[in-house]
């Protein structure tokens, strides 16, 4: 059975066609009847498991939602992506690309992670992008807390690896 349907409640977002979604079934959180956010098509979230895209979050491409991962708030994830696991993509952060993120892994704020692996605990907050060989902090410092593995010329984060962008930090 599924657990979503997409609505006739449609917004064009690029030139892209996307489907409000809406619960038909409780499960992980969401009631049956529930609304969701928007995708493109019903691959882009996983019809098994909890994973969910809620609020205004949008979800298109070839991107897919899986697991007991969540979308929600404004996030954008798109291209080839893929978020799974207990993964969280909120705020207004942007995944794109072949990024993966999963595990237990958190994007958030204004974070773009494109082409980029963010796995285990690793947070990536704020005004920071993570693209293939980019590393670019468009504001702020950064932090790195707790890292057991890093591989940043490849761009994979994992294990308690947190990387904080914050104005307000000096």
């Amino acid at each position: 059975m599924k657990k979503f349907i997409l609505t006739k409640e449609t917004k064009e977002f690029k030139g892209i066609i996307l489907h409000r979604i809406q619960a038909v079934k409780t499960f992980g959180g969401v009631l049956k009847g529930e609304k969701g956010g928007w995708i493109e098509k019903e691959e882009n979230l996983s019809q098994f498991g909890n994973a969910w895209i809620d609020e205004n979050a949008q979800v298109f491409g070839n991107a897919r939602v899986c697991g007991n991962a969540r979308v929600s708030g404004n996030a954008i994830v798109h291209g080839n992506a893929r978020v799974s696991g207990n993964a969280r993509v909120f705020g207004s952060a942007h995944v794109f690309g072949n990024a993966r993120i999963t595990k237990n892994a958190w994007v958030s704020d204004f974070a773009q992670v494109g082409n980029a692996k963010i796995t285990g605990n690793a947070w990536v907050k704020g005004n920071v992008i993570l693209n293939k060989d980019k590393f670019i902090l468009k504001k702020g410092v950064f932090f790195l807390m707790k890292s057991k593995k890093e591989k940043i010329r490849e761009i994979e984060i994992d294990d308690n690896f947190v990387i904080l962008v914050s104005e307000g930090i000096i």
